[in-house]
């Protein structure tokens, strides 16, 4: 098979720029707004029928130690300075020392379906992390791959590299061929880590390949930052789910909680970079109402004006990200509000829910019809397209989640505009429903999943 059946190599997790860049963003504007708070996380296998082995969880913990030994280097600290300076001098400062404590901060449990004592027993796997949010943020992207790549290598085995990175070369060659531009975002559910360098390897070439060609589309990157240090383009990312659940529960004050979470993010990082907001975490209708609204930005940071007059988010924000519900409505309901509030500058979509090349074409299509420059986020897509080498059928990849659970005590929910992505305490996810006037409405022409209206 060649070289890409070389074994995976390093084993496991080796630096901690091995994440996605809005994790270190949410973490520099942690630093500088909320370094006192605690929080918790908790696990969720979306997919229970595909459990690990007590072999993946014997070699989860070794992993997981190993963790605390990880630092960040002096060459990786002058790379962020180099490709992400958005991320202040305070922050790269606390990257000097900063470490992860697993044996304090992690609870991990494995509980066999039926015991034998063999490593052969299937069960289910927990997580429970817990600490400050400065200190426990990064756990979530290498946790998920390493719970990943444990399955592929105790549970579902037949499978090899044979292909990988032309696979993804020819991925990258048809996306830019047809004008897309793209990011990588795989790594949370990557095979491993062998697997998501033969992709970034066959991405980088269908990129110098594009160049050569004169093709239209651009491959802008990677969301992982380790990847992006080590193939020599940008860093891609901006904010998670996590930034507008956590600020919530903080403040217990879900009516505001997306216009607080967007005044936060713009007192750290200021207008032009990190531009991209994310909709969804209480439903679009309820973020838009606070799109509309004047900057104003925590006291010790000036508010964004032209021309003396106080912007609107909408207007200083470069765009938005679509992660969940239905692409052609939600392009539909932006391009409206954005003509009500008489924006005509042209804005960015960000596509990035279970994305492959035939929904990129599809979404590009429809946003740039509505007047929109569409960008995309693949994921699994890259990363875990896999056959089975018996079979010869697709092997499915695990949908595994980490969310945050509490904050200060307070629990964190998200009600996403598919309604089969709600996550957190039940009792408080319709209590948030209730508070911002939600009723569910199911889509037209029997489509399985939902969103949201407001009364």
């Amino acid at each position: 098979m060649g070289q890409e059946a070389t074994p995976p190599l390093p084993e496991g997790i080796t630096s901690l720029l091995d994440t996605d860049l809005y994790k270190l963003t949410m973490q520099c504007a942690i630093l500088k707004y909320f370094p006192k708070v605690d929080v918790t996380y908790s696990f969720t296998n979306r997919t229970p029928h595909m459990k690990l082995r007590r072999g993946a969880y014997k070699w989860l913990l070794q992993q997981m130690d190993k963790l605390a030994n990880i630092r960040v280097t002096a060459e990786e600290r002058a790379f962020l300075k180099r490709k992400c300076p958005y991320l202040n001098d305070a922050y790269i400062t606390f990257l000097e020392t900063f470490h992860l404590k697993p044996a304090e901060q992690i609870e991990i449990k494995f509980t066999p379906t039926e015991d034998t004592g063999s490593d052969e027993d299937e069960g289910n796997i927990e997580y429970v992390i817990k600490g400050l949010w400065l200190d426990t943020i990064l756990y979530e992207i290498p946790l998920l791959a390493l719970t990943s790549q444990a399955y592929f290598m105790f549970t579902d085995k037949e499978w090899d590299y044979d292909q990988q990175e032309e696979k993804a070369y020819r991925k990258g060659c048809t996306l830019l061929e047809n004008g897309c531009v793209f990011s990588e975002f795989g790594s949370r559910r990557r095979r491993d880590y062998h697997t998501h360098d033969l992709v970034m390897r066959g991405l980088s070439r269908a990129a110098a390949e594009g160049k050569k060609q004169g093709w239209k589309g651009v491959f802008s990157g990677t969301s992982n930052v380790h990847f992006a240090m080590k193939y020599d383009t940008n860093a891609v990312g901006t904010v998670a789910h996590e930034w507008y659940m956590t600020i919530a529960a903080i403040t217990d004050d879900y009516k505001n909680a997306n216009e607080l979470a967007l005044q936060y993010w713009l007192g750290c990082f200021g207008e032009g970079v990190l531009g991209i907001a994310l909709t969804d975490t209480f439903g679009t209708p309820a973020f838009l109402d606070a799109f509309r609204k004047p900057i104003s930005t925590p006291k010790s940071d000036p508010a964004p004006k032209d021309n003396g007059e106080v912007k609107t988010f909408a207007q200083v924000y470069t765009g938005v990200r679509q992660d969940s519900g239905d692409p052609t409505f939600f392009v539909k309901t932006v391009r409206e509000f954005y003509d009500r509030e008489g924006i005509t500058d042209k804005k960015v979509v960000v596509f990035s829910d279970s994305l492959d090349i035939e929904h990129c074409l599809e979404y590009k299509t429809i946003a740039e019809e509505a007047g929109f420059t569409p960008t995309f986020g693949v994921g699994t897509f890259f990363t875990n397209d896999y056959l089975n080498t018996t079979t010869q059928e697709k092997s499915k990849p695990l949908n595994i989640v980490i969310k945050i659970a509490t904050a200060n005590g307070r629990p964190a929910v998200k009600l996403s505009d598919n309604l089969g992505k709600n996550t957190g305490d039940h009792e408080k996810v319709l209590e948030v429903k209730k508070t911002l006037g939600y009723v569910e409405q199911d889509w037209k022409d029997g489509d399985e999943r939902n969103r949201w209206t407001q009364k």
